[in-house]
């Protein structure tokens, strides 16, 4: 199984009677202190916030129509809640990699698929197979293939197959940093701007900025030029 560019995880999820007097100066700072603290607990991520394995389940991996993964998902999700199933199909991750990219000086940020053309299932399972009824159930859904598997049996993930899953699935930073595919010593060709079309290499990758700087021979003499990374792209060897 391939990992591309290009949609994989879900969740399982006092009051006190008020006084007639208004509480003193001291009480209401604490209420204000823990409201700011509570807002700043961080959303649950069932990626890292359950365990890798809960009892009696194992992990499934489901083939998908392509470019469809984030609807099947969210279309199996629905029909476990309508359907009484939430104790045995669990979480159903969909992997992806969320990229900053600066362009004009414009931001932008995609959120591509990891591993495309497939989603990942938990599942209870009974006397070692997966229940007749889960079974058709996922199978029925629009937009669903088969289990991987061999024999056309389903195979369950392995351990190190399951960790990196959930690695991978992990909620995307809100802020990304720009990803730079160069490397200081890249030989590059600038397709944009004054000095198109002219070849060069890498001296110094600028992540911050979403800028690389080009070492460039110009008149006999090299000379540095800071470009945008989208100006430049790899040379052919």
């Amino acid at each position: 199984m391939t990992t591309e560019h290009e949609e994989i995880k879900d969740a399982d999820m006092t009051t006190a009677g008020a006084e007639a007097s208004s509480p003193p100066p001291e009480a209401r700072e604490v209420s204000t202190s823990e409201a700011a603290a509570s807002e700043e607990v961080a959303e649950f991520d069932p990626a890292v916030d359950m365990p890798m394995y809960r009892q009696g389940m194992d992990w499934f991996v489901l083939r998908v129509a392509s470019n469809k993964e984030g609807s099947v998902r969210d279309t199996l999700q629905r029909k476990v809640e309508i359907e009484g199933l939430t104790d045995r199909i669990g979480r159903i991750m969909m992997p992806t990699e969320k990229t900053r990219t600066l362009k004009g000086g414009k931001h932008k940020i995609t959120e591509t698929k990891l591993y495309p053309g497939y989603i990942f299932v938990e599942m209870m399972l009974e006397k070692g197979r997966i229940p007749q009824d889960v079974f058709f159930l996922i199978k029925e859904t629009t937009g669903v293939g088969d289990f991987v598997g061999t024999a056309g049996k389903p195979t369950p993930m392995s351990p190190a197959e399951v960790e990196k899953m959930l690695f991978d699935s992990k909620m995307p930073d809100a802020e990304p940093e720009v990803k730079l595919e160069f490397a200081p010593g890249d030989h590059v060709t600038i397709n944009e701007g004054p000095f198109e079309n002219y070849e060069g290499t890498i001296d110094e990758v600028m992540p911050d900025k979403g800028m690389v700087r080009v070492l460039v021979t110009i008149f006999g003499r090299q000379a540095p030029v800071e470009l945008e990374y989208w100006q430049v792209e790899k040379s052919e060897d």
